[in-house]
């Protein structure tokens, strides 16, 4: 095992990043096989379309408002502790909470288990500070798109594999998922190095590891406070479609877990094809602000045509042409990274994570809602594109407050520039 941290941050970066791509990438195929049938799950215990969306948002919402609380504190004791320790506790809650959803024999034992599993997971978080540690600013957008890059990855096996066995028995991914997990924790108990120096950790502190504490940091980061709000309001729209999709695709076209679990393999396709292939040579040519605000405004539109697809293979196009949008994450991610300090990548990064369950607290409740609200609707009926229809305009918000954000900043350093002339 690799265990000299100093070593590791300097000189062993290629080997590092490959291991925690390929960290990624287990974790995240273990979270997409279970994608495609949790709705479903949920499903087996209510009588109504209306009910299964309805409980199929508060058993998200249990997520989310877990990592909410959770991601910020993971986040810091990782600036404390290294990444190593931390991430091996996210895989052991992703383990746990995989099998228990298996096992679960109510709708209210599935609320507490996810509340369980979403407390402990901070695992993307942490391993965004990572890649941090053994990065240079200049080209963390890259290996943010990289990381990006297996995360598709993961979403090009999984949903496929999870649809494909949902098929057979709604409880089968999730074991599935869960021995995955359990193979990740060995794999970073036995393999992963340390990537934060002795000398590089902070001490562990509630006061600013609560996540409103956090977050109050994060929009008080120098020139990127705007930012924050573009992050919200993108993943907020972000986590409708990720909520409602499965439920979406089943009431409007009478897709099963394996349409589903084919569609989001496609997803997952194009984001590997955007970051893992595309983005190093799009950076080269405009800068990661413009990229972002490209990404907005792909998604604006994808949101609408979403809503309005009138036949499944639209939905297969959509997904393709919105390819620029599964770079705008990483950009902007890339530049608030940038502007935090070395000491505190962990709690930022964690920040961030914080601030994206927020959205996946709400996101559930908006979009659930919403679609309670249309699930009498027939199948076809336009009204069922709601949740789209309105992330579509909340990406248009996002794009907005972007464009005027990158604006007044070059704006600024241009009188910066002119001042500094003699």
């Amino acid at each position: 095992m690799l265990t000299d941290p100093s070593g590791m941050a300097l000189g062993g970066r290629p080997a590092a990043m490959r291991f925690i791509m390929i960290a990624v990438l287990i974790d995240m195929m273990s979270i997409g096989l279970m994608i495609p049938v949790l709705p479903h799950l949920v499903g087996q215990f209510t009588h109504s379309q209306a009910d299964q969306a309805f409980w199929f948002g508060a058993v998200s919402f249990a997520f989310g408002i877990a990592t909410f609380f959770g991601s910020p504190i993971l986040g810091a004791l990782s600036d404390r502790f290294g990444r190593r320790p931390v991430l091996l506790i996210g895989f052991s809650g992703l383990a746990f909470n995989f099998f228990m959803t298996a096992a679960a024999t109510s709708l209210w034992m599935l609320v507490f288990v996810r509340l369980i599993g979403g407390g402990m997971q901070a695992n993307i978080a942490v391993a965004n500070a990572y890649v941090a540690d053994i990065t240079p600013a200049a080209d963390r957008a890259r290996r943010f798109g990289l990381l990006g890059a297996m995360m598709g990855l993961g979403f090009i096996l999984g949903p496929a594999l999870g649809g494909i066995l949902g098929d057979l028995d709604l409880r089968l991914p999730f074991v599935a998922s869960g021995s995955l997990a359990v193979i990740n924790w060995i794999y970073g108990f036995f393999v992963l190095p340390e990537s934060l120096p002795k000398d590089r950790r902070t001490p562990f502190a509630w006061r600013k590891a609560n996540p409103v504490s956090a977050l109050h940091g994060l929009i008080h980061l120098s020139g990127v406070g705007p930012l924050i709000a573009v992050i919200a309001l993108s993943t907020l729209a972000q986590f409708m479609l990720h909520s409602t999709w499965v439920l979406y695709t089943t009431f409007k076209f009478g897709w099963g877990p394996r349409e589903t679990g084919w569609s989001l393999m496609v997803v997952g396709l194009v984001s590997v094809m955007m970051q893992g292939v595309l983005l190093k040579h799009i950076l080269r040519r405009i800068s990661p602000q413009r990229l972002a605000v490209v990404g907005l405004c792909s998604a604006s539109l994808a949101y609408f045509a979403y809503g309005l697809a009138t036949e499944p293979w639209m939905l297969f196009l959509i997904i393709v042409l919105n390819m620029p949008s599964a770079a705008t994450g990483s950009t902007l991610q890339s530049i608030v990274s940038s502007a935090a300090g070395e000491k505190i990548q962990g709690r930022t990064l964690g920040a961030v994570s914080s601030l994206n369950s927020m959205m996946a607290v709400l996101a559930p409740v908006a979009g659930a809602g919403m679609l309670t609200l249309v699930a009498h609707a027939p199948v076809g009926d336009m009204r069922l594109g709601l949740p789209f229809f309105v992330g579509g305009v909340i990406q248009l918000l996002a794009l907005g407050l972007a464009v005027w954000h990158f604006q007044r900043q070059r704006n600024l350093h241009a009188g910066i520039s002119s001042v500094s002339k003699p």
